[in-house]
């Protein structure tokens, strides 16, 4: 099996990012390149080790959200924030990982199927199925995060 090896990016104390593959430094739009490419990678910080790759991730977005047109408007980022620290924190992340995985999915679809009409049609069928099965395990999630077996219990 040919897999890639991790390419691993130092972030020093400058907060400069070293490519230790290419033994030279680079830029968040060089890490860009490497997430649209698909070249696995990891950020560590050279001093501690610490993995660093979300928090690079977070700010590419950041930095995308100020070109062109933002996939985030500033309600859906405080709705976001409104998350952190609620028993449903763990939910949204899934919901949005499975929500991502189906998006691309049809889109990968749709751009290769020469009849678009009958492709939306059953986007839209699977697109229900997967948003029932969404509610029914947040449903779940929500019942034992509050510890109750029946949503009709009193508290």
């Amino acid at each position: 099996m040919d897999e890639t090896p991790v390419r691993i990016i130092k972030k020093y104390a400058n907060r400069r990012l070293y490519d230790t593959e290419q033994s030279a430094y680079i830029t968040l739009d060089g890490v860009r390149d490497l997430v649209t490419n698909r070249i696995p990678f990891q950020v560590v910080d050279n001093r501690t080790g610490a993995d660093l790759t979300r928090l690079i991730l977070l700010q590419i977005i950041s930095e995308q959200e100020d070109k062109g047109h933002p996939v985030f408007d500033s309600n859906t980022l405080q709705m976001i924030i409104r998350f952190y620290g609620d028993t449903l924190q763990e939910a949204l992340g899934e919901w949005m990982k499975q929500s991502m995985d189906v998006f691309i999915e049809q889109k990968n679809v749709f751009q290769s199927d020469p009849d678009p009409v009958s492709l939306i049609a059953e986007m839209g069928r699977r697109n229900m199925e997967i948003w029932h099965s969404l509610q029914g395990n947040l449903f779940s999630l929500t019942l034992s995060s509050t510890g109750k077996s029946n949503p009709n219990e009193d508290a």
